[in-house]
């Protein structure tokens, strides 16, 4: 089951600030830009601007297309800015899940991912409410974040994991395993940071020059030719960034410049 038939999605967490969004309007029109230049696979969080991040989206693009994917997570606090927390005990997801479905405005989310594995909870225990989350009809799909195979592995013997959100991109990656597993079992890999902040090896400036593109572009694009299961969230506060990062879908990279890149 997919999550992106575009493979290339959104990540909100730049529309919201620690709490509210600086330029409300300027947010809602990017989000919904980012719909009409056929995005349709949104990534937000419970922790992103304290809520607010899933309010704004539910703000623009509520009632959602049809087509349109939105995938939130939970299990992972942020007590203050910078600072992110693992919390993972059954009760406090499910707490989480049922606010994300009143600030959603949906009675089903479409994709739910555990934002991180509690080394203080039992991982079996965090697995379970995933389960349960999609028997009783509170999530359509759920996800894992920040995982390893061999966790991967272990949340698949209770629940099917539809996707997988690790930190990957030209400069860093460290989870080629988990992305060969996804792979495998067919499972959408949402690699977070998928840019790195702009800090890209210098061949990416190379082929950029080469194709008249942008080094983020160029970023991109590696991206969805690296594997078929890919599906980038780039996230800007900006409708012009937002339109260039989504042009990247239409560069071609030749075997000439797949080698560059390594």
């Amino acid at each position: 089951m997919t999550i992106s038939d575009f493979r290339l999605g959104f990540g909100a967490m730049r529309l919201t600030g620690w709490d509210r969004p600086a330029d409300p309007a300027e947010a809602i029109a990017v989000a919904r830009h980012a719909v009409e230049l056929g995005v349709d696979f949104i990534d937000t969080a419970d922790a992103y601007g304290l809520g607010a991040n899933e309010e704004l989206l539910a703000q623009a693009l509520h009632p959602y297309p049809a087509h349109l994917v939105i995938g939130t997570k939970a299990g992972q606090c942020r007590p203050g800015p910078g600072e992110w927390v693992p919390l993972g005990r059954p009760e406090y997801l499910r707490q989480q899940v049922e606010l994300s479905l009143r600030r959603l405005r949906v009675d089903r989310l479409d994709l739910f991912q555990l934002h991180r594995i509690d080394p203080e909870v039992p991982a079996r225990e965090q697995f379970g409410v995933l389960a349960d989350l999609v028997r009783e009809g509170k999530a359509a799909r759920v996800g894992l974040s920040e995982v390893s195979v061999e966790q991967l592995a272990l949340a698949r013997e209770q629940v099917e994991i539809a996707s997988v959100q690790n930190r990957y991109n030209l400069a860093d990656r460290r989870h080629e395993d988990v992305l060969a597993y996804c792979e495998a079992a067919g499972i959408a890999f949402v690699p977070w940071l998928p840019v790195a902040n702009g800090a890209l090896p210098q061949p990416v400036t190379e082929v950029a020059r080469e194709l008249g593109a942008t080094p983020t572009q160029v970023a991109l694009a590696w991206l969805l030719h690296h594997s078929p299961v890919m599906v980038p969230i780039p996230g800007t506060s900006s409708r012009a960034h937002l339109a260039e990062n989504v042009a990247a879908r239409e560069i071609t990279l030749t075997a000439a410049q797949l080698a560059k890149l390594g």
